[in-house]
């Protein structure tokens, strides 16, 4: 078994053809099939079901096992390159919309001025989808909503900051400067679905007013629930930084009293201990949140030195 096997059936599972595969590794087909084929004989089971090309579940197994090995050993890499040089190499930080939108400029400027050698790729995207990658090991590090319930990954708190339901002009929850959850009940709202961190906490607050918050729709994904609600859909409960202050438009803010504050932290694959160039971008992370988060409405610093 070597590392071209493993990055062959990795680039497989990813892109599901050996044609696909072969270009993003930059090779020929007949190599990524001959090193598949070895790795298979090797370990005596069929690991790509070619008619598909998906994985089977001895494939994911392997996968697994490889996305960790190649982890690793690119861990190892930057470690040691850390020790003579400035801190250099990749890192693929997962981070939710509503804190990307003002959080990612000012990480990247902090991080070009501090850490030049590191090469950042920024993915956005929900919780839900981010940690399967954060498992997989597909990202080193994600900022997500808390808490977050998997065995395989570790958080730790960055900020909370306040729930409130946006409400488009024209809507009878307008004539409110302060919702109550009992003021809120009569009117359904947009919300994540059930079973997102963001929702369940919801609910709880709601169960503990005596209420029932009734959806109007379940949308995963805050940024798209705030801006059903700037386009007239109907009102959305969502945290503050989905509805900055800098912000205008045919729609108001409204808080709501009773509700608890969102947690956001940020998650690392907890079989792996995170490379340098990962725990400085924590680092960085934050610094930026203790020193300048406080100028953001609504948000309150959480995070505390050496998160890892």
């Amino acid at each position: 078994m070597d590392l071209r096997q493993l990055h062959a059936l990795l680039a497989v599972a990813e892109h599901r053809s050996f044609s696909a595969a072969a270009r993003a590794l930059h090779t020929v087909q007949s190599n990524v099939s001959t090193h598949i084929a070895r790795l298979e004989t090797e370990l005596g089971s069929t690991l790509i079901d070619r008619a598909r090309g998906e994985l089977t579940s001895e494939g994911e197994i392997v996968a697994d096992r490889a996305r960790r090995i190649i982890g690793e050993l690119r861990s190892i890499e930057h470690d040691l390159a850390s020790l003579s040089d400035e801190v250099s190499g990749h890192v693929r930080l997962g981070i939710i919309g509503t804190t990307a939108r003002w959080l990612v400029a000012p990480l990247l400027d902090a991080l070009q001025r501090a850490y030049p050698l590191i090469e950042m790729v920024i993915i956005e995207a929900t919780t839900t989808s981010l940690l399967p990658q954060l498992v997989s090991e597909r990202l080193d590090a994600a900022v997500v909503n808390l808490p977050v319930d998997h065995p395989d990954v570790d958080t730790r708190p960055l900020f909370d900051e306040d729930r409130i339901v946006v409400v488009p002009s024209g809507h009878p929850l307008t004539a409110y400067d302060q919702l109550t959850l009992a003021e809120l009940e009569p009117h359904p709202v947009l919300m994540p679905p059930t079973g997102t961190a963001f929702r369940d906490e919801i609910e709880t607050d709601a169960r503990r007013a005596r209420v029932t918050l009734t959806p109007l729709a379940e949308v995963d994904g805050l940024r798209l629930l705030t801006s059903m609600a700037f386009q007239g859909f109907g009102p959305a409960l969502v945290p503050a930084s989905a509805a900055p202050r800098y912000l205008d438009g045919d729609w108001v803010r409204i808080p709501v009293e009773g509700l608890s504050r969102r947690a956001v932290g940020v998650g690392i694959p907890r079989r792996s201990p995170p490379s340098a160039p990962t725990r400085a971008v924590i680092d960085t992370l934050v610094e930026l949140i203790t020193t300048s988060g406080t100028h953001h409405a609504n948000i309150i610093p959480t995070a505390v030195a050496d998160a890892f």
